[in-house]
């Protein structure tokens, strides 16, 4: 079965995209993270997604990136939001709009997101977004999926070492860069 994943870094996507291509699922991967900053950023966690899909035969579809139009329809009256806050989930709706989307336009039923692998993140915002995109675009399906059991977070470490992907310490927009201030040295 083919789906769509929605990829926001290589770390992140590497187990789930083995899992899948394990269980019979074929995975078209589409990069669309227009939050990350700064735009050095958003590259080299694009290049690094290519490079694992290129390494496994898998198609990347990469999205615009528009940071100024996320600034305008997530950030804006949001700046101050902490994270996994009403920016987080905007942020979600935005991301998964496009790829309900590229679903449909791709004659692909399902499609669902690497976002339900990260900590950092709220599953219950990832849901939220995912099925109220498939609902504002129509016939397409959200597969709300919780990411982190089955041993795929152990397996996320595993993968990121064998191929020495570069990992990165917040999730991506400017304002998530605060936890870095927080977090030990490495």
């Amino acid at each position: 079965m083919t789906i769509l994943l929605h990829c926001c870094c290589a770390p992140c996507s590497s187990a789930i995209i083995e899992w899948m291509m394990q269980n019979d699922y074929r995975p078209v991967l589409f990069f669309s993270n227009p939050n990350i900053y700064p735009q050095e950023e958003y590259l080299i966690r694009k290049n690094e997604l290519t490079r694992y899909a290129t390494e496994l035969g898998l198609q990347v579809i990469d999205d615009d990136y528009d940071h100024q139009l996320w600034l305008q329809q997530v950030a804006a009256g949001r700046e101050n939001e902490p994270e996994r806050g009403s920016r987080c989930l905007e942020c979600f709706r935005m991301r998964m709009l496009r790829s309900a989307r590229k679903c449909k336009e791709l004659g692909i039923t399902t499609f669902t997101t690497t976002l339900a692998s990260s900590r950092w993140k709220s599953l219950e915002q990832i849901a939220i977004a995912g099925h109220w995109a498939a609902e504002q675009v129509g016939g397409v399906e959200f597969w709300d999926r919780n990411w982190r059991k089955g041993g795929l977070q152990q397996r996320r470490s595993e993968l990121l070492r064998e191929h020495q992907f570069y990992n990165q310490r917040y999730c991506g927009c400017e304002y998530s860069m605060a936890i870095l201030d927080k977090l030990p040295a490495q």
